[in-house]
């Protein structure tokens, strides 16, 4: 049987092909290619470019491969750009995945998992914030998600169909075997944009706000390895097919790191300091979440293998290495 990935050619679902075919898996990518770059999807591998908002495209694709699970990817990230425009979560994150559920219960797809968020608990009361927290998000995309996990629960009530939710924290870092990373060229990533810095890529890193209520006055985040978030996935997977029950849990390491630390630790492993700018605060940035993420341990027998700062940023370092190399290589072509 086939799981298709929806999202496949971007940062999160472009690993997690590469995990399902390290795992033996037979995976099928839709993408409209908005935030995916073409030579992310792997030699041969089965790609349907469209949207997973277009029912007839999903539909189709879900009876051609026999597809049997469905991991969800597809998403408007969050991004200062759209904070204007909430609707657009709503319309990306929220209508086109209600079309996707209607094509996977009419299809009679059993199996679903979905990429969700932290942004659920907004500025959570308590660190590191348990699944049971109060859900109160501060931001159109945190909003648009946890409405998808509402119609999850409330499709899985009625129908033969059996979900794990995930909630990222802050992903981070690349492949290991420096298959795949990061790759837009406009991210918002702190740990991928303080690589670009470190390596010369952009003049200086503007840190938006300083004056936070924490250690060092910057936002404090969870950061979790790309690698260990796909290896989430396939015990999610394995969960759903051996007749787990549906799930919602984070996806984290109950460690915090703020904006400073990060900064620090980027220049201790490149060998290079850069300049820092502080700017002001940033609409919707909560001050500190971090992950209470024993229940995905217990629950699914997940074990990080990254789970160190200093890997996550070496791994970004290498991969935005290879990456200018590419891209300086594309441009003389």
């Amino acid at each position: 049987m086939t799981v298709l990935v929806t999202g496949g050619a971007g940062y999160i679902g472009g690993h997690m092909v590469l995990g399902l075919l390290d795992a033996g898996e037979e995976p099928v990518i839709i993408d409209n290619m908005s935030n995916g770059v073409p030579w992310a999807i792997p030699n041969g591998m089965r790609f349907v470019l469209g949207d997973s908002g277009d029912y007839e495209t999903v539909a189709r694709t879900i009876e051609n491969h026999k597809v049997d699970a469905v991991i969800h990817f597809a998403a408007r990230l969050i991004t200062p750009q759209f904070y204007d425009d909430p609707l657009e979560y709503y319309h990306a994150n929220t209508v086109k995945s209600r079309t996707l559920l209607s094509a996977v219960q009419n299809l009679g797809v059993r199996h679903f998992i979905f990429s969700s968020t932290a942004a659920v608990y907004g500025n959570p009361p308590m660190n590191p914030v348990p699944e049971t927290a109060p859900l109160a998000p501060i931001s159109a995309y945190g909003t648009s998600k946890l409405m998808t996990e509402m119609m999850l629960r409330d499709v899985a009530a009625v129908r033969d169909l059996k979900y794990v939710s995930l909630r990222y924290f802050n992903v981070a870092g690349a492949d290991p075997g420096g298959r795949y990373g990061q790759s837009t060229t406009k991210t918002t990533l702190l740990v991928q944009i303080a690589a670009q810095v470190a390596l010369g890529i952009r003049p200086h890193i503007e840190i938006y706000g300083d004056d936070y209520p924490t250690m060092d006055g910057t936002c404090v985040r969870d950061y979790i390895h790309v690698s260990d978030l796909v290896d989430a996935h396939l015990a999610a997977l394995r969960h759903l097919r051996n007749s787990g029950k549906n799930l919602i849990a984070n996806c984290g390491y109950g460690r915090g790191y703020s904006v400073k630390q990060v900064l620090d630790m980027t220049e201790k492993v490149s060998g290079r300091g850069f300049e820092r700018r502080i700017g002001p605060r940033r609409r919707g940035d909560a001050v500190e979440v971090v992950a209470e993420a024993n229940l995905i341990r217990k629950e699914l027998g997940w074990s990080p293998r990254y789970a160190d700062l200093a890997t996550i940023v070496e791994h970004a370092l290498r991969w935005e290495e290879q990456l200018q190399k590419k891209y300086r290589f594309d441009n003389r072509a």
